[in-house]
């Protein structure tokens, strides 16, 4: 089989094709990074929704950032409000802000917002975390805020939050990563606040008629942030070898429960790593552990089934890495486009068994020929120049 039988040059009309040969419709249609800060992956992606968005119906983007940090994005879309350049230093994590894909994407979601009645909404759907995470302040004090009546008075008042809280740096020791001791995870304030989160949101349950639709939507936000997050701080202060499985699989626990909120004002394309949207278990290696976890995109489908699609991205030429040409990614290269899409199933048919890749660069996360079975489609770019800085 000649691999440009199963691929097409990738452009709105290929995309477009490749959502009319789906089972279903997506809720979420998940792009996946090989590698974080790609230049060119950004700018394609870009492309890819403007065409969503114009096309195909597509009102919603999201991305491996920040859920709460997103706020400040969306705010911006709507109203206006602020700068962009505050925007983009305060709306993202992990240093996403600086890249000038997003810089472009949001600026031109503002523009489309100024025009249109039908706004575009953006979304972070990470928790408020790196290895080490956040205080859960925000989400705890927010979420108290939207509730009315005697009942949080007597579960818990501002004061008693603050004083149980207490300065965030406290929660955002950045130590905590690689030493359990100093997590307050397990100090008693932390263990009182997780019975007080759990009060309101069984309280947020009752009280979810008489919410607006955009209180609401904020307060189940700042609910699943805050159990999330106080949970996501009680494994980090255990010691024992699952640690760091279980915070991992927290992370995209997480992650999957905000992608299902979001799915609710879908359809929206999910922009993160292949390793969070693929529907398979993720292995990493971690020092001298292998952590294997069900991912984000794995718990996604198992809840939306085919209302969740995923395109994983491959890279030829990544900077100075050149992919061995018997690998997936060295004979996809030999493919006339600079940036192609291919049926996934097909290709391991086409491909029966090529050489794995060992990429140089260690953020680079090779193609799985093993999984393919479990892609609806890779999204291929024949080289990267523009490799961002990590971290």
């Amino acid at each position: 089989m000649d691999i440009k039988d199963i691929a097409r040059p990738l452009d709105g009309v290929g995309v477009s094709a490749f959502l009319r040969e789906l089972p279903a419709r997506p809720l979420l249609l998940g792009l996946g990074e090989a590698r974080h800060f790609v230049g060119e992956l950004g700018e394609l992606r870009n492309e890819i929704f403007r065409h969503l968005v114009e096309h195909e119906g597509y009102r919603s983007f999201a991305i491996e950032s920040d859920c709460l940090r997103g706020l400040v994005v969306d705010d911006y879309l709507a109203t206006g409000a602020g700068t962009l350049d505050h925007v983009m230093e305060r709306g993202f994590s992990h240093g996403f802000g600086a890249a000038p894909a997003n810089r472009d994407l949001v600026q031109w979601m503002r523009a489309y917002n100024e025009k249109h009645d039908e706004k575009l909404r953006f979304y972070g759907f990470d928790g408020p975390l790196e290895y080490w995470a956040e205080s859960p302040r925000q989400a705890l004090t927010g979420l108290y805020a939207l509730l009315d009546g005697p009942l949080p008075r007597t579960v818990v008042t501002g004061e008693t939050l603050d004083t149980l809280l207490g300065p965030d740096d406290r929660w955002s020791n950045e130590a905590t990563a690689m030493d359990p001791s100093q997590s307050i995870g397990r100090s008693a304030d932390a263990q009182r606040l997780r019975l007080i989160a759990d009060d309101l949101v069984a309280l947020l349950d009752t009280q979810t008629p008489q919410l607006n639709a955009k209180d609401g939507e904020l307060a189940a936000l700042y609910a699943r942030t805050a159990t999330g997050l106080l949970r996501y701080h009680y494994w980090m202060a255990d010691t024992s070898p699952a640690r760091w499985t279980r915070l991992s699989a927290l992370r995209d626990a997480m992650m999957a429960a905000n992608l299902r909120a979001i799915a609710e004002h879908g359809p929206a394309l999910v922009f993160a790593s292949n390793l969070h949207l693929q529907r398979n278990k993720t292995v990493m290696p971690f020092g001298d552990q292998s952590l294997e976890w069900w991912s984000a995109g794995a718990i996604t489908s198992t809840h939306l089934g085919d209302r969740y699609a995923f395109l994983a991205s491959a890279l030829g030429t990544a900077g100075d890495d050149t992919p061995p040409p018997d690998t997936v990614e060295g004979i996809l290269s030999t493919l006339p486009w600079d940036q192609a899409l291919i049926d996934a199933r097909r290709l391991a048919e086409a491909i029966p068994n090529p050489a794995p890749r060992i990429s140089h660069d260690f953020a680079y996360f090779p193609l799985d020929h093993a999984r393919l079975d479990m892609i609806d489609g890779v999204v291929f770019l024949k080289k990267a120049v523009n490799l961002g800085k990590l971290g």
